[in-house]
């Protein structure tokens, strides 16, 4: 069964900084685009860093020069490390991730993880 397992979220002071991973786990034949999404209380659900498996990224404009998304595609994991955070920053961040799961077909299955909080608070 395949699983995005993320980490690193927390409790950290304006202007801190934190490292989200995502992994996936289960068997797989290919990782193509990832994304970290996030979502604060009351608002949707919103793009925060894209990127494709050869290694092309876009930012939502809130995080760009703070945010930097990147990928180790031998582990099979992305990641987000997060400077400069704000308050307004705060929200649970999940990841995604386009998988072929089989070499005999094509089809990509889009999956979640579970979410990992981010409090930006003094």
């Amino acid at each position: 069964q395949v699983q995005l397992v993320e980490s690193g979220g927390g409790l950290v002071q304006p202007g801190g900084s934190l490292r989200l991973s995502c992994a996936v786990s289960g068997s797989i034949f290919s990782i193509n685009a990832m994304g970290w999404y996030r979502q604060a209380p009351g608002k949707q659900r919103e793009l925060v860093a894209a990127i494709t498996s050869g290694g092309s990224t876009n930012y939502a404009d809130s995080v760009k020069g703070r945010f930097t998304i990147s990928r180790d595609n031998a582990k099979d994991t992305m990641y987000l490390q997060m400077n400069s955070l704000k308050p307004e920053d705060t929200a649970v961040y999940y990841c995604n991730a386009d998988i072929r799961i089989w070499a005999t077909s094509k089809t990509e299955y889009d999956y979640w993880g579970q979410g990992t909080q981010v409090t930006v608070s003094s």
